[in-house]
């Protein structure tokens, strides 16, 4: 039951039916107040002209006794002085409010059974300033109020209307008719029950359709899902992720799901090779060198101390340059320091002896970088290395600056670099056939690493025209 609610598709049918839900009983509750109020006023307005239509005729003279009152069950109607007495009241009309104002209390003299402190035409909300109208005038002004009205010995509620007038001779006379408020209670009922049956249907299809429209929407996700499970079951990463038509959400996660495997498959292939290239070249040193030992160990008179030396040296070498490798594969932050490229190349040229070719020194522009200087220097002694084993008589470095770029350049007199092999030189225990022949111990490693130091210093190395490689940094703020 957990897992069925967790998933995406139960979530959003419930919440599209608690919204959804949330939203129709707010729309009911305002259309059965609108509704209610609506016929309250419908019934006020009734009472009203009915109330208005008995006033006009006492304005007219027509005396109390003779007046065509409204029927009691539709509007019951009671008709009183300013001391309260009943001067006129419907048929069947016994009741209004609980007090009795049947005939047998009209009078014209008396108050009459009917007359008390707090009778019928003695509410507060019944007296009314009249002192403005004259004989024969109906008031303008209409009040209304809710009570109940034995008609017939039946009990219903009323929205009764209020209206004052002044009979011929100048005598005020207090009309109240009631409309029944029993037909807008049915109304409103009859709305609210249909709303309370109709509503949880019309959640169940709203449910039900969101169910089916958010399970038809993740279906490419479980295709992809699944597929995901798949590859990583395997471990076959050439595997891909199906792709929908669509170019919604959905489609872009699948092609960028792809994107993703196929940048892991190609980053797990390079590992590989990187492996194997690796153990390929620690293979030959070792056992040379192991050949020396055991025949040192057999014939001490035969041991080629200088050729282990150079063995160990190798070694020592390759395993520098695998551990700086990793290093910058992990992504190692390398420390951010201000480094005067001039002042660099001067010192790494001091420093080198036994070079088979003169390293020349052409312009040196003072210029700043930030970023590490041995890594930096590494980038600059793999360069001169490289130049050393192609020249044939001539190795020149130079450094300058173009706009915010420090630029370094070495260059030897070499058969240069093919216009097809200067992006593949740098790819990592790649040599040349012609280097390879003219190799000194190198494992193709000395390039790789430079553009790796010189791409996370944020600048670039390539080869320019012929054997001319250029190393860009961004200048020091």
């Amino acid at each position: 039951m957990g897992r069925v609610l967790g998933s995406v598709r139960a979530r959003a049918a419930a919440g599209a039916t608690v919204v959804v839900a949330l939203a129709l009983i707010a729309a009911g509750t305002a259309v059965l107040l609108v509704l209610r109020s609506n016929l309250q006023g419908q019934a006020g307005l009734q009472a009203e002209v009915a109330a208005r239509e008995v006033a006009a005729r006492i304005a007219t003279g027509t005396a109390y006794g003779t007046l065509d009152l409204p029927d009691g069950d539709e509007h019951p109607v009671v008709v009183t002085d300013d001391d309260g007495r009943v001067l006129a009241v419907g048929e069947d009309v016994r009741a209004v409010d609980g007090k009795p104002v049947g005939r047998a209390q009209q009078g014209a003299g008396s108050a009459g059974p009917g007359r008390s402190g707090d009778d019928e035409g003695g509410d507060d909300d019944d007296d009314v300033d009249v002192g403005g109208l004259g004989p024969g005038e109906v008031d303008g002004d209409v009040r209304y109020r809710d009570g109940t009205a034995d008609v017939g010995g039946v009990v219903a509620d009323y929205r009764f209307a209020v209206v004052e007038a002044k009979d011929a001779r100048g005598e005020r006379a207090t009309v109240r008719a009631g409309s029944a408020l029993a037909p807008e209670r049915n109304a409103v009922g009859s709305v609210r029950t249909a709303m309370l049956i109709g509503l949880p249907l019309l959640l169940v299809v709203v449910a039900g359709v969101t169910w089916l429209v958010t399970r038809r929407a993740l279906r490419p996700v479980e295709g992809i899902r699944g597929e995901m499970a798949a590859i990583t079951a395997s471990t076959d990463l050439s595997r891909r992720v199906p792709v929908p038509s669509s170019w919604d959400e959905i489609g872009r996660l699948a092609r960028t799901t792809n994107e993703t495997l196929a940048a892991l498959e190609s980053s797990v292939e390079r590992q590989r090779r990187f492996v194997a290239d690796a153990s390929h070249e620690l293979r030959s040193p070792i056992a040379s060198l192991r050949t020396q030992l055991e025949v040192g160990v057999a014939h001490p008179e035969l041991l080629d101390v200088p050729g282990a030396v150079e063995d160990t040296v190798r070694l020592q070498r390759l395993a520098a340059d695998l551990l700086l490798l990793a290093r910058l594969d992990a992504g190692e932050r390398c420390a951010q320091v201000r480094v005067d490229l001039a002042a660099m190349v001067r010192e790494e040229r001091s420093q080198r002896v036994g070079d088979r070719v003169l390293v020349r020194v052409g312009e040196l522009v003072g210029v700043e970088v930030a970023g590490s200087r041995s890594q930096l220097a590494r980038v600059l002694g793999n360069l001169l290395d490289n130049a050393q084993r192609h020249a044939a008589s001539s190795v020149r470095v130079a450094v300058g600056r173009e706009g915010e770029w420090a630029v370094l350049r070495v260059d030897d007199d070499g058969p240069g670099v093919p216009v097809g092999e200067r992006e593949r030189i740098f790819e990592r225990f790649v040599r040349l056939d012609d280097a390879r022949a003219r190799d000194d111990g190198g494992a193709g490693l000395g390039l790789a690493i430079a553009r790796d130091v010189a791409v996370r210093h944020g600048g670039s190395l390539a080869v320019r025209e012929g054997s001319v490689f250029e190393l860009r940094l961004p200048v020091a703020g």
